[in-house]
């Protein structure tokens, strides 16, 4: 079968490997379709992983067909479609390190259990949206540690992928109003589409002025002007502009959660925020919104839709992983399978 490869550093390949056989305990699934992550570009860039290199396979934001199962598994049938977890798989994590990568034509899935390696989706939900079930995890987990509930007032800083479905997680967890901050006015629009209450181009427009006219404005800290009365500030763009933003802007008590990754160090002045008393929380990963989020893209999946700039054909693989380098040209990119 054909597989992603990195190659090189700057290379990647589609190259022929074994095709994986299913033992008694396992599933067998047909990728059909697969998001392109910055971590396989970052990967793609290096030559590999800081501890293996090249040969490396690429791709984790996978879904997929089910086409073989063993004897002792339960839970699932051959035609069944599926999401997957790249976390569980117990021969390493999918596409980061583990010995498969989703940008291949199939993925054995050993001593496979449903909601703990995949969860099976319904027919009618499109390839390219079931592969935004990973990225979504991700985005829900940021929300989820921010505490954002019933009643709150948000902000979300990055309108890419993550900023998007943080929109859409905020939302589904009970928030009064979400705004969200971009420089790029599609990415804005797009927000809108998702169900954003409000945008603010932060090229054009004070963000702090502008969420006290959206939230309201609260007393700010002794001999300091007033403050948005927002809850939560969510940084899912991982530029120091947007921690330096809301660290002026915070009211006391409230929250600024990081999922956007930093690539420098951000200098904070804690003396300066301490009459604030601000929550500062970050989060990585999904440690059990992997398969939570699947109820909000099975019951939202055509606004979830929105966030794909870029759907490319496996045959094309290489040409996804060169659109998804370039920042700013792309939103999410899908590679689907024939």
């Amino acid at each position: 079968m054909k597989s992603l490869r990195v190659t090189a550093p700057g290379t990647v390949e589609l190259l022929d490997i074994a095709r994986p056989a299913a033992g008694p305990r396992d599933v067998l699934v047909k990728v059909r379709a697969c998001g392109i992550c910055g971590t396989d570009v970052f990967y793609t860039h290096i030559g590999g992983l800081p501890h293996q290199r090249y040969d490396i396979p690429l791709g984790h934001e996978a879904a997929g067909e089910v086409v073989e199962i063993g004897a002792d598994v339960s839970g699932v049938s051959v035609g069944d479609h599926v999401v997957v977890n790249p976390m569980a798989n117990a021969d390493g994590i999918i596409g980061n390190g583990g010995v498969q990568g989703a940008l291949s034509e199939l993925l054995v899935l050993p001593d496979a259990k449903p909601g703990v390696h995949f969860r099976v989706i319904p027919d009618d939900i499109p390839w390219e949206v079931a592969a935004l079930n990973e990225p979504m995890a991700v985005a829900f987990h940021g929300v989820n540690r921010s505490g954002t509930g019933a009643g709150t007032k948000v902000v979300i800083f990055g309108a890419g992928p993550i900023g998007l479905g943080a929109a859409v997680a905020s939302k589904s967890n009970g928030a009064d109003h979400v705004v969200v901050v971009d420089v790029v006015a599609n990415r804005l629009e797009k927000a809108r589409l998702i169900g954003a209450d409000g945008v603010v181009n932060s090229a054009e427009e004070d963000v702090i002025e502008r969420l006290k006219e959206l939230h309201g404005q609260v007393p700010g800290p002794v001999g300091r002007p007033p403050r948005p009365d927002t809850d939560v500030y969510l940084d899912a763009a991982g530029v120091p502009a947007v921690i330096e933003t809301a660290l002026k802007g915070l009211k006391h008590g409230a929250v600024l959660t990081i999922v956007g990754v930093h690539n420098k160090p951000v200098e904070i002045d804690l003396r300066d925020i301490l009459p604030s008393e601000p929550d500062i929380r970050l989060a990585m990963g999904y440690p059990t919104e992997i398969f939570e989020v699947t109820e909000s893209i099975i019951a939202d999946w055509r606004k979830y839709r929105h966030l794909i700039s870029d759907i490319v054909p496996f045959a094309e693989a290489e040409r996804a992983i060169r659109l998804a380098s370039v920042p700013g040209a792309t939103d999410k990119v899908v590679v689907v399978f024939d």
